[in-house]
């Protein structure tokens, strides 16, 4: 009988626990608290945490490869979508059904604040090369900036494979904690006067500029840089199919059910990779350390750009709306309207937010397009 407990604890788990382990469940658990207690985007940060848990459990199996013995874990399976950039481009197609591109169709001048915003890309892309990261990899933290997980995935996978993992926790996590992010920068490079500013009401766009606009954009985007198709015409064909009105029941099945089930999929996967020999190391705290770096300057890059806007516009636009210019979306929107109207509380910002917000995912596409065709092509 005492064998047989013997033999049950130095089978289990617990046996096999180590420091790293119990740093990285405590990370994980610290996670989903801000999920689930703190709501701090749920859907990306419950599924990226639970499985960052499972996976630094000892003894779990879920991400090992299959063999002539063993068909495989779970999670390994869930993974080969965000290693063969799979669930990438699906999820553009979902977002673009989600996209309305109204507001940056009825203000053109926002989607200077989504290029601007990219600057965080490229400034970190440098400091990643000046921290002894090939080019390619650079390439790759650089994109954390955008704030735009699937982007990151899109570029890390075909860039630096070998990062990948660490890449995308570090981009999906920036994306779940932009509320937490955002608000003390924007503060920081505006004053109270300039966040009050309420904005006029936008015009109304008709339905054949909807319909135009995401065809026009394929067009002249993809002719430009080629290699940015794939996500672009993802992203495009969504809204396409969703301004057209004629196919309803695919457009919900995009917006809902596909959607969630990709969200939920790509979190585990990624969750999945942070195991603790992978995770706590100096390479690592770099990675994550430029990807801070990156959102940060590119937020502060849209703010900026949203200051020489309103002072070009004669104080008729509220600079913070730069901010929304990261891809972060609806994220980077929704702070910028809680940050609006907490100085005015007849202030409604999230329409104008979402021009730079939309035009900061086409040009954070733009931009892996760019390191694609520099590095692969």
């Amino acid at each position: 009988m005492l064998d047989m407990i013997i033999d049950l604890w130095i089978t289990s788990g617990f046996a096999q626990l180590t420091l790293g382990h119990i740093v990285m469940i405590i990370i994980a658990c610290i996670l989903l608290y801000l999920g689930l207690e703190k709501g701090m985007e749920p859907y990306l940060m419950i599924p990226i945490a639970f499985g960052m848990l499972l996976v630094n459990l000892p003894g779990v199996d879920l991400m090992v490869a299959p063999t002539d013995n063993s068909p495989g874990g779970l999670f390994y399976y869930l993974y080969q979508g965000v290693q063969l950039v799979i669930f990438p481009p699906l999820i553009f197609l979902c977002i673009g059904v989600n996209i309305d591109f109204g507001p940056l169709i009825a203000n053109p001048k926002t989607l200077l604040l989504g290029g601007a915003a990219q600057f965080g890309i490229f400034a970190a892309f440098l400091l990643a090369v000046a921290f002894n990261f090939t080019g390619p990899e650079a390439a790759s933290i650089g994109i954390i900036g955008g704030a735009d997980g699937p982007t990151t995935v899109f570029l890390a996978g075909q860039l630096a494979p070998h990062l990948l993992s660490q890449i995308a926790l570090a981009a999906y996590s920036y994306m779940a904690l932009v509320p937490v992010i955002q608000p003390p920068i924007i503060k920081l490079l505006t004053t109270k006067k300039e966040r009050q500013i309420k904005m006029e009401q936008l015009r109304e766009v008709s339905k054949k500029e909807k319909i135009l606009y995401p065809v026009i954009v394929s067009i002249i985007v993809i002719l430009l840089v080629p290699t940015s198709a794939t996500l672009v015409g993802t992203l495009m064909l969504g809204n396409l199919l969703k301004e057209s009105g004629k196919v309803p029941l695919i457009v919900n099945a995009l917006k809902d059910s596909l959607m969630y089930v990709l969200t939920i999929a790509i979190g585990l996967a990624i969750g999945a990779t942070a195991s603790a020999e992978l995770f706590l190391t100096v390479e690592v705290i770099k990675i994550v350390t430029l990807g801070l770096v990156a959102f940060a300057i590119g937020t502060g890059a849209g703010v900026i750009g949203g200051k020489l806007l309103c002072k070009l516009s004669g104080g008729k636009i509220n600079p913070i709306i730069g901010a929304a210019g990261v891809s972060a979306m609806p994220f980077a929107a929704r702070v910028v309207q809680k940050i609006g109207q907490e100085e005015n509380p007849n202030n409604f910002l999230l329409m104008h937010a979402m021009g730079p917000n939309v035009s900061g995912i086409i040009a954070s596409a733009i931009a892996a397009g760019l390191f694609i065709q520099y590095f692969a092509g």
